[in-house]
């Protein structure tokens, strides 16, 4: 994941930032507790593809 990428986006929802999770290839938002997936290098940013966090998933 290019890093000058990682620090312009944010959470399309709360507009928060998003934290990567290099072995998952997701980019979490911890305010509202989703997970983005990267597919082929390419961030997907739809709330209605995010994986929803359990509550017992830690999110670092």
């Amino acid at each position: 994941m290019d890093a000058k990428l990682l620090e312009i986006l944010v959470c399309p929802i709360c507009k928060g930032p998003l934290h990567y999770k290099k072995p998952e290839q997701e980019l979490i938002c911890k305010p509202c507790r989703l997970a983005y997936s990267i597919n082929d290098g390419i961030p997907v940013m739809l709330e209605e593809e995010a994986r929803k966090l359990p509550a017992e998933e830690e999110v670092e």
